[in-house]
């Protein structure tokens, strides 16, 4: 079934006959890059705040992210039309989503846009949309917007993937995979987008947590076009898309707990998050594996892409599944030039 390359699992140098497979990658970012270790003072000038506390706790955790670069919608000239922004207590949704819904389309489509452009085939090829976003609310949805945006076939049939955070890029590629395996001939854009303007808050001693959010999450958009049997005299299959599994740990629903209220979305990380991951990644692993007919003596020859949550969560996997350290420095680099981009990152390993 599979063959070593360079001490790597290959399981097919071919695409499988039915098999989804990634046959491009688009990337966009806003136009603002904020450099981490000016990140402190810059944030605290904007929201006019002097609570030395609160800025000795953000300078620690800027430096434990190991985030050097990020790109970020929120600028001068935003919070000059907005300055309720960063006022503590206003209801600012409105704004907000203003602001979001616009910033996200213009984002998913130029990154749909390059990743169309590296595909090679016409836009009219493409048959179905997957769009991912936890940074707007609208209806129509902002699936319907970016089709607009890209010229895309009324036909096209859509989907919306609204506020499934982090996991949001990986559950588009599940969903983009079962689309393209079940409709032979089928193109399938999958595209993500964020921005953490949605929950853009000035400091609160109330609420420490924030201060995390700010040290480690950053925008932008990525795309990808799914689709079995390749022409390969067009197309240039990059992964095979083999298996996909999720699974759900009871009681941990507050692990991650993310709410849209009256001044945008706060979230909330718990401490022992990254706990609750080392604790269940081993048994989720080996239960995937099974699928393609590997064990975890395979864990060392293979490429990961795992989710850049922190760096305490991408220790815990390591250390927990006896990885040597070169497999999850994709991981880190993702995070180290683009912080935490949410769903986004599935393509910012590549």
């Amino acid at each position: 079934m599979g063959s070593e390359d360079n001490g790597e699992v290959i399981l097919s140098k071919k695409a499988n006959p039915g098999k989804a497979t990634i046959l491009a990658l688009g990337k966009a970012f806003p136009h603002q890059l904020v450099m981490q270790e000016y990140l402190v003072d810059g944030y605290f000038r904007d929201t006019n705040c002097d609570d030395l506390d609160l800025k000795r706790k953000l300078t620690r955790l800027c430096k434990t992210t190991t985030v050097k670069t990020r790109y970020v919608v929120m600028s001068e000239e935003i919070l000059r039309k907005y300055p309720e922004l960063a006022l503590e207590g206003k209801p600012t949704v409105k704004q907000r989503l203003d602001i979001c819904n616009d910033a996200v389309t213009e984002m998913a489509i130029e990154a749909s846009q390059s990743c169309i452009n590296q595909w090679g085939r016409p836009i009219s090829h493409i048959t179905h949309l997957v769009y991912v976003s936890s940074s707007e609310v609208r209806l129509p949805g902002g699936d319907l917007y970016l089709a607009a945006g890209l010229g895309l076939n009324r036909h096209t049939q859509r989907l919306m993937l609204n506020f499934a955070g982090c996991s949001g890029g990986v559950a588009g590629l599940r969903v983009a995979k079962d689309i393209a395996e079940n409709n032979p001939g089928s193109r399938v854009l999958l595209a993500t987008s964020e921005t953490t303007i949605i929950g853009y808050k000035p400091p609160s001693p109330d609420r420490p947590y924030d201060l995390v959010g700010v040290a480690l999450f950053g925008d932008g958009a990525g795309a990808m076009i799914i689709g079995s049997d390749p022409d390969l005299g067009i197309e240039k299959p990059l992964f095979e898309l083999h298996a996909a599994a999720q699974e759900f740990l009871p009681g941990t629903d507050k692990a991650i707990d993310g709410r849209l209220t009256e001044e945008g979305i706060s979230f909330k990380l718990d401490r022992e998050l990254p706990q609750v991951i080392e604790d269940n990644v081993e048994g989720f692993c080996e239960k995937l594996m099974e699928v393609v007919g590997f064990d975890k003596e395979y864990y060392n020859k293979m490429f990961w892409a795992v989710h850049p949550g922190g760096p305490a969560i991408l220790n815990r996997i390591e250390k927990r599944l006896d990885l040597v350290p070169e497999k999850l420095v994709a991981s880190r680099r993702a995070l180290m030039d683009y912080g935490n981009a949410s769903s986004n990152t599935i393509v910012h390993y590549f």
